[in-house]
């Protein structure tokens, strides 16, 4: 017979979620200044990457696609699914790097388990989706290239300070100090 999982870790992991949610929306939609629908420097990515660091790739993609909805209802744009992929992708990939990280946590590892979520989700996925979305005039491919060029100077600048806002916390002892690093594993359940 199977033990059934502690509850109050659920309820604790399911708080620290919300938690990492509403700071992504706050980062996202309300401290940065946007200066345009399509540019905007945030470290909005930081609380789902850890969410996914944290908890895993499931519980991390929870929060981007929560984080996004949520945020939308602040921002005048309206909610698009289109967008919805680079944030889901930050979770997944802080859930996917997390035994790396617990392996070795140095700014090498932060900055690989980062890389995918920023090259392919927010410059080139994002990039492709917003020439297809405001692509009123001229053409998909200029408009392309168009987004590519400024989400890439606008990612590089954010993908380092992701990376050293996460080994900052990480090197202060947050994560440590709340019981949530490094990850426990998980007793193996025997069947009787």
């Amino acid at each position: 017979m199977r033990k059934s999982t502690n509850p109050a870790m659920k309820t604790r992991t399911l708080v620290t979620c919300a938690l990492l949610a509403a700071i992504t929306v706050v980062l996202a939609r309300l401290v940065i200044p946007m200066p345009n629908a399509t540019t905007r420097f945030s470290i909005e990515a930081v609380p789902v990457f850890l969410a996914g660091m944290l908890f895993g790739p499931i519980p991390g993609m929870l929060v981007g696609f929560a984080a996004d909805a949520v945020g939308c209802l602040f921002s005048g744009y309206g909610y698009n699914p289109l967008f919805c992929v680079p944030p889901l992708l930050y979770g997944l990939c802080g859930g996917l790097f997390r035994p790396l990280l617990a392996r070795k946590m140095n700014i090498g590892t932060i900055a690989l388990a980062f890389l995918p979520a920023v090259a392919l989700g927010s410059i080139l996925y994002q990039s492709w989706s917003l020439a297809f979305v405001y692509n009123a005039k001229g053409t998909f491919k200029a408009s392309f290239l168009y987004f590519l060029s400024t989400r890439s100077a606008q990612f590089a600048v954010t993908f380092v300070l992701d990376v050293l806002i996460v080994w900052a916390l990480y090197k202060c002892k947050v994560f440590q100090a709340a019981k949530l690093w490094p990850p426990q594993k998980e007793a193996k359940q025997n069947d009787a």
